[in-house]
């Protein structure tokens, strides 16, 4: 008897873009579903528990690439056949511009990646369920983080003083800082460009704070 796993569902999945010449981010937009409805922060629970795709689902991206049930679990490894390919060893994350994260509708109120517009991009970790990525622009975060480098952050991540952190205002606005410290009413941050100054913001006013976990270097 075979049985499929969840892992081996998700690494189908996975495969099957990857065939495509898609992210998975872009095999759902082909199939029509939420650009998010793939990736990897959907497939664990914040409590860790799995989550497994709709069988709907699994049929729209069949459809929009003309494949079949068999040949989606056969090449994605799932069966573990000498010619299937499996992905369980890779994983990627969530990747947005940093410009455009101060805009609405790419975070839930916890700071997690939600609505459409996002792109992945792999990762050299497995433990990713609820990280994401930003690509940073400008030389505001000079010289730790250049114009075009990839951070990733992770909103389950404790953070204490002396962290690299990324931080969302309530009225949009997006900075990588060092937090300095953190009392119930004040969020005291230090700026990683010695030409910035450092910045205190009401408790209040910030949505959320997120940990540097990794960067391209």
């Amino acid at each position: 008897m075979t049985i499929i796993s969840h892992m081996a569902i998700w690494s189908g999945i996975d495969e099957l873009a990857r065939r495509h010449g898609l992210s998975v981010s872009g095999l759902a937009r082909l199939a029509g579903l939420d650009a998010t409805a793939f990736n990897k922060s959907k497939r664990v629970s914040k409590d860790g528990r799995e989550r497994w795709p709709s069988t709907e689902s699994i049929a729209k991206i069949l459809s929009a690439t003309g494949e079949s049930f068999d040949q989606f679990l056969t090449r994605g490894g799932a069966y573990g056949e000498p010619g299937g390919q499996s992905l369980l060893g890779t994983s990627s994350v969530p990747l947005l511009g940093f410009a455009q994260a101060g805009t609405g509708g790419y975070f839930d109120s916890g700071g997690f990646p939600a609505g459409q517009g996002w792109d992945e991009v792999e990762l050299p970790s497995t433990d990713t369920a609820s990280a994401y990525a930003l690509e940073v622009s400008g030389d505001s975060m000079l010289p730790l983080y250049r114009d075009g480098d990839i951070i990733i952050v992770s909103p389950t991540e404790q953070v204490r003083r002396g962290d690299r952190v990324v931080v969302k205002t309530r009225d949009g606005e997006v900075m990588a800082k060092i937090l300095h410290r953190q009392t119930t009413n004040l969020v005291e941050l230090h700026s990683l460009n010695p030409e910035h100054p450092p910045r205190t913001v009401a408790a209040k006013d910030v949505d959320w704070i997120a940990r540097i976990v990794w960067a391209s270097q």
